[in-house]
């Protein structure tokens, strides 16, 4: 039986007018760490359905010439893939920036090549869930479902904020809500006590780029969002409600509210998985969220290592230990502990990280990793990254299976799972 070649896709380039060409003579490199190289055999994938293209204004294609092994720098703008969720990218485009040159928006940005009528990327798909997948959904759909929250829901502020999250700013999550189908957002929290270099819901005017949505302007009482949750209930019979969305800050510190609404909620028989996505700088608050019947937290995390921490999220009144210690205290009080681990290539599955993440999971018994893309400019956060940086990493697959190995509970994927219909 003859064995299907691998892929060997082009280099990718966008002329100044956006037009995206595919290169005669170059094939593609991918960036991980500091480092450019080829993509490897295992790694490289059909660009999934729902994907997004990007010309990177002032920033040069790089590519290999796979006769002389020369790489080439070219006057045209390199291009970068942004997979859509579900997917983990495993490597990163590889281009060289031009003094001056803006910072780039908010998003990841995959290493992407041409072959055989197709675009290909380096990604590895790490969820078979399909929730944030719209391509068969009509739009007016989820203009009617807005639509009729609002109608049904006219003194509710949260309801409001979220049909906007899903006319204007196309939220999956806040879409979903407005179909009644998968996980329901309730932001919650105006205030955060991090200032993390990629928070999406607010920058500094001198950051280099905006945030990609507004933040809550305003703290729901624990009566609005309950009435959310028992609607999303009705509709939905796989219920998943998450607080600690992009458009808000840390959600711990309303834990007050999240509790009475959880209590709310448990109290009048509302089912389901209730989760929050959270930073876990306050470990006290787990117990009485767990009381409440919360089910689970979802701790964000860029590195297992403080200082690569610290230096990412920036975190105001707290520290990495604090983070660990909620984790400790979740599993204590019987909740569901994922990680939400923003993977970025070359930093992120080096052997020093993979080592100290290991050791987290293994101590605490944490119970699913969820594998996010770190969505940030590469060379921005190669600026805080780069000491922690030791060669090209060991590749998604490889860090996959080291940790995998290591801690044999543990399971993967990319969204919050359902995990039954109560904790009790």
């Amino acid at each position: 039986m003859t064995k299907k070649k691998k892929p060997t896709p082009r280099l990718v380039v966008a002329d100044a007018q956006g037009n995206i060409y595919d290169h005669p003579d170059l094939t593609m490199l991918v960036r991980r760490g500091g480092e450019f190289g080829p993509p490897r055999p295992d790694e490289i994938v059909s660009l999934p359905a729902e994907s997004d293209l990007f010309m990177l204004p002032a920033r040069r294609a790089v590519g290999l010439d796979p006769v002389t092994g020369d790489v080439q720098v070219q006057e045209d703008f390199a291009v970068a893939a942004f997979a859509c969720p579900g997917y983990t990218l495993s490597g990163l485009a590889a281009y060289v920036t031009d003094k001056g040159a803006p910072r780039l928006p908010l998003f990841a940005y995959g290493a992407v090549g041409f072959e055989n009528g197709r675009f290909w990327v380096c990604a590895s798909r790490v969820d078979e869930d399909q929730r944030q997948v719209f391509k068969n959904v009509p739009k007016d759909r989820i203009k009617h479902g807005a639509e009729a929250m609002l109608k049904r829901y006219p003194d509710n502020r949260l309801v409001r904020h979220l049909a906007t999250c899903a006319l204007t700013y196309c939220c999956p999550a806040a879409r979903n809500l407005a179909l009644g189908r998968f996980e329901c957002p309730l932001p919650t929290a105006r205030g955060c006590n991090a200032r993390c270099i990629g928070c999406i819901s607010l920058q500094a005017k001198d950051s280099g780029f905006p945030s990609t949505q507004n933040r809550i302007s305003f703290t729901p009482s624990a009566a609005e969002i309950v009435e959310i949750m028992r609607h999303h209930a009705q509709r939905e019979p796989r219920p998943i409600f998450s607080f600690g969305q992009g458009c808000e800050g840390e959600p711990l510190t309303e834990a007050a509210i999240i509790a009475e609404a959880v209590g709310l909620y448990r109290s009048g028989g509302g089912q389901g998985t209730v989760n929050v996505n959270t930073n876990a700088s306050l470990p006290q608050t787990m117990e009485p969220l767990a009381k409440a019947g919360l089910s689970s937290i979802r701790v964000s995390l860029n590195s297992a290592r403080p200082t690569l921490y610290e230096a990412y999220y920036r975190p105001v009144g707290y520290a990495f230990a604090d983070v660990v210690e909620t984790i400790a205290q979740a599993k204590r009080h019987g909740l569901f502990v994922s990680l939400n681990f923003l993977f970025f290539p070359g930093v992120s599955d080096s052997e020093a990280e993979v080592e100290a993440l290991t050791a987290l999971v293994s101590e605490h018994k944490v119970d699913f990793i969820q594998l996010r893309n770190l969505n940030l400019d590469p060379e921005l956060y190669m600026t805080i990254a780069a000491p922690f940086a030791q060669g090209s990493g060991m590749g998604l697959a490889n860090f996959r299976k080291r940790l995998k190995d290591a801690c044999p509970w543990l399971r993967y994927g990319y969204f919050n799972p359902y995990l039954g219909a109560s904790t009790d």
